[in-house]
């Protein structure tokens, strides 16, 4: 292993404690904040790693974060927004075959398209109202992207989604479905 993929570890390993936490937010914002910072970081561990899907796919994570923070004054929360992100996703996906050389085999494309189903999994949380919607969408985006961090080879970004999935169960006990009992008592 040379210094940068041992460097690359490092740094994923960070971008995992912060994702991992993210799942334990009451409020959306706190969610989508600590996303961010380990979207940063994840970005950087990627493209150390020659993952390129999956850095760029990142950074444009951290600039959908920040305007998601800012929906209210933004309207992120529109169509429009969506569908931009989602063009951004799919335009990743070509350029990685026509401009960082990925060799287009079957494999390659179901692999690099994984992020990009992941990233929209997201993308439809950031859209909805609270933190238990959010979590929701993370079951659709942790397994996709389970799968391509280990093409990847970044172990952090693979134990990440791993304990992102268990902090997604525990997050949904811990709040959604007390939530769900104080509403079904609530009723009584």
């Amino acid at each position: 292993m040379t210094i940068t993929q041992i460097i690359a570890q490092i740094i994923g390993i960070f971008a995992m404690a912060f994702n991992i936490v993210s799942y334990q937010g009451k409020k959306q914002g706190t969610v989508i904040a600590l996303q961010l910072v380990g979207g940063c970081l994840f970005a950087v561990n990627f493209l150390l790693l020659g993952a390129w899907v999956g850095g760029i796919l990142n950074i444009i994570a951290v600039i959908r974060a920040v305007l998601f923070l800012l929906k209210k004054q933004l309207k992120t929360e529109k169509l429009p927004w969506f569908i931009l992100f989602l063009c951004s996703y799919i335009s990743v996906y070509v350029l990685n075959f026509t401009v960082f050389g990925v060799e287009p085999t079957p494999f390659n494309f179901v692999i690099e398209s994984l992020p990009v189903i992941g990233m929209t999994a997201l993308n439809i949380g950031f859209r909805l109202k609270n933190a238990s919607d959010v979590r929701k969408c993370g079951l659709g985006r942790s397994p996709a992207w389970l799968i391509y961090n280990i093409a990847a080879g970044s172990w952090g970004a693979i134990l990440c989604e791993s304990f992102t999935l268990i902090s997604i169960g525990i997050g949904m006990v811990r709040h959604d479905t007390k939530n769900s009992c104080n509403n079904e008592n609530s009723m009584l």
